[in-house]
């Protein structure tokens, strides 16, 4: 009759047992991994003001005249065709 006791008593009173244990396994891995790993992470641009200075720093956006023409190649449609109906 005393274990059912004994487990209800565990039942009710977990929280307040397992609530410190975690604390203090939290708190110990936490300060290890400080120990053994390095915090410092290095200062990067943003990748929006990247690309903003790659393409202002680009050449062929130095004139709005020396666009080059477009060029279309052979149709989309006949790029892959097999053999036999090539002819």
């Amino acid at each position: 009759m005393w274990a059912v006791w004994a487990f209800r008593g565990l039942r009710t009173y977990a929280p307040y047992i397992t609530l410190p244990f975690a604390a203090i396994v939290g708190y110990v891995g936490y300060n290890f991994e400080g120990f053994i790993s390095d915090r410092y992470t290095p200062f990067n641009e943003s990748i929006k003001e990247t690309r903003s200075e790659r393409l202002l720093s680009d050449d062929q956006l130095d004139s709005a005249a020396s666009v080059e023409r477009l060029k279309y190649s052979a149709n989309v449609l006949g790029r892959n065709v097999s053999p036999s109906l090539k002819q």
